[in-house]
Parts: C-alpha cells; sequence; structure tokens
C-alpha cells in the first residue's frame, strides 16, 4: 500500500465482560481477521480490556461500605491488566507478526501506584510490538469516579504511522480542549477517540473534531448487550433487574478532516469496520485553516502540559 495511504480497522467488538482471559482471546482472534485484511491500525473501545463498569450505575454504586460495591470491584480488579507482569505480551507478539499497530481501551492496575487503583487506559502499541504510550484517562467521568481513579498526562502522546501522526484520547477527554490541543500541538493529523460504545456519544464530536483540527478522527466504540454478561459474573442477578437489552449500541464512525463522514456511525454490528485513508487530505484542509500552525497565536495564548507519569513514593537510594 502506497505511503500515504493507511488501512485502519475499528474492531466493535463486545468483551467477555469482566473476563480478562476470554476478552483477550477476542482481542487476539479480531487481530488475526484484520491482518487477513492488510490492516495497519486496528482500534478497540474504551476499557474494552476487560469491560466497562456497567454495574456502578444499575446497582447503586454509591452506597457507602456496600458488600456487592466491593465484590464487584474485587472482580473488576482481579480481571485488570497489569502491564509490568505481561499482561499484553501476546498482543504485542501479533503486532509484531502481523506488522499491525494497535490502540487498545483497557483497565489496569498501575505498579507505579501502588498496584490496586484502577486506571482507565489507552494502550498504543507499534507495528514492531513496542508499547510506546500508556495513557490513563485524565479525569473518570460521573459514576466512572466510583471504581476509577485519575490520570496524569504521560499518555498525552503522538506516534508516527507511516506518513500519518496519531493520538487517542478517552471517552469525554475528547470533550477537554487542552487535552486535543496537546495532541494538535505534536503534529496529530489521526485522532482516535474510543469510547464504550454509544452513537451518543460519537456522533457529534467526531465530526467536529475533524473540523477543528483538519484530522482525520476516528470514534471507536464497543458493543455490550444483556447477553454478554457472563453466568459467573458476581452478583449478576442485581445488575441484571435494571439492565437495559442493549447497553452499548457502538456507534463507531469516522470523520475526514473536512469533517464530513467517511463512515457514519454503524449500529448494533459486531465486528471489523475498516477504511483505507490518504494522507493526502490533511494537506488539502490546512490550506484555510491549522490550529495550532499558522491559525494560531502563540504570542498571546499557549498551552504547557506536565507530563511526568505521576507517583505517590520517590526513593532515593
Amino acid at each position: 500500500m502506497a505511503a500515504n495511504h493507511l488501512k485502519v480497522a475499528m474492531a466493535q467488538i463486545a468483551p467477555v465482560w469482566l473476563n480478562k482471559a476470554g476478552t483477550l482471546e477476542k482481542i487476539k482472534d479480531s487481530i488475526r481477521d484484520a491482518a487477513k485484511e492488510n490492516v495497519e491500525l486496528i482500534v478497540f473501545g474504551e476499557s474494552l480490556l476487560p469491560g466497562y463498569p456497567y454495574w456502578v450505575e444499575l446497582t447503586n454504586g454509591a452506597k457507602f461500605n456496600s458488600t456487592v460495591q466491593k465484590e464487584l470491584h474485587a472482580h473488576y480488579s482481579r480481571n485488570a491488566i497489569v502491564i509490568e507482569e505481561g499482561d499484553l505480551d501476546e498482543v504485542c507478539q501479533l503486532a509484531k507478526e502481523h506488522k499491525m499497530a494497535v490502540y487498545l481501551g483497557s483497565i489496569e492496575r498501575a505498579q507505579n501506584r501502588g498496584g490496586h487503583s484502577l486506571y482507565c487506559s489507552l494502550v498504543y502499541i507499534d507495528a514492531k510490538g513496542e508499547i510506546q504510550s500508556v495513557h490513563r484517562k485524565l479525569q473518570p467521568t460521573y459514576e466512572e469516579r466510583l471504581t476509577w481513579a485519575p490520570g496524569d498526562g504521560n499518555g498525552l502522546r503522538v506516534h508516527k504511522l507511516k506518513q500519518f501522526t496519531v493520538g487517542g484520547l478517552n471517552c469525554w477527554e475528547n470533550w477537554m480542549p487542552l487535552p486535543r490541543v496537546s495532541l494538535y500541538g505534536q503534529g496529530e493529523n489521526l485522532h482516535v477517540a474510543v469510547w464504550p460504545g454509544s452513537d451518543f456519544n460519537t456522533k457529534d464530536i467526531t465530526r467536529f473534531i475533524a473540523r477543528e483540527s483538519r484530522s482525520f478522527s476516528i470514534g471507536v466504540s464497543s458493543i455490550m448487550r444483556v447477553e454478554d454478561f457472563p453466568q459467573d459474573t458476581p452478583h449478576l442477578d442485581k445488575i441484571l433487574e435494571k439492565a437495559p437489552k442493549i447497553l452499548s449500541n457502538g456507534g463507531s464512525c469516522i470523520a475526514g478532516p473536512d469533517g464530513e463522514w467517511i463512515i457514519e456511525p454503524v449500529l448494533n454490528k459486531e465486528g471489523l469496520i475498516i477504511e483505507t485513508l490518504d494522507f493526502n487530505r490533511v494537506y488539502e484542509e490546512r490550506q484555510n485553516f491549522d490550529a495550532v500552525g499558522h491559525y494560531s497565536r502563540p504570542d498571546i495564548t499557549k498551552l504547557t502540559v506536565n507530563r511526568e507519569r505521576q507517583t505517590t513514593v520517590s526513593f532515593e537510594e
């Protein structure tokens, strides 16, 4: 494929909910399927591995000292990934084998923060199978704050991929102007937004980011249905009491640098959605507007970003 073309796949799939091993198998299967189509970048939705914390809203998650909440959180923690222990090694190996870059939404137990709190992390694995960034969601949204910890700026990074420069944010971070600008300023021209799954979220912001940045904008969401809850889920009966039949309907989509749809939000369909992007369109749209280039005034407004990885304890030997 030409250097200015990039074949991307949006993996709009359901997790094996709160089952790390089962979800990893689905992720690896998706990568293998994408490789058959010569995909060069595959993207998975927010917190897909091992799943979004739907129970918090459905089971009175704010009740203090609740046995139900404690046991579900512990189950979630046991199925979160620990990158330092090699939980993503097989995914990295597949990326290397197929020369495919991967953005993977994960729940991470961060070792440098003690190894117990959970972070909503977007992991970028390059086509050599190497993890190049782990972006921990800066601000969990509403009920998410009852189970996820706030992250830091360390993962606000972009990555070269052929002629493209890719960057990514989690869910409502995409509504935060300054994190977006931090990526634009590093040369981002392919923006990846990952979501737990809903066209309610993707239908407006995907096109807005594309038009604001004059970049390709990809919104990738998961699918989640009642039948996707494993029967061995703790307190499943309580979760299902108020659960709708469809918790996440997908809505994965792509907008071009002019802000118009290339692929409109795809609903209630599980599988890979594949498209080839032409980098030349970025240059065409930057001719009349470039938010961090000729249409910026850094002498008047400028952003400062702290990318230090935050940790509670620093040891000096």
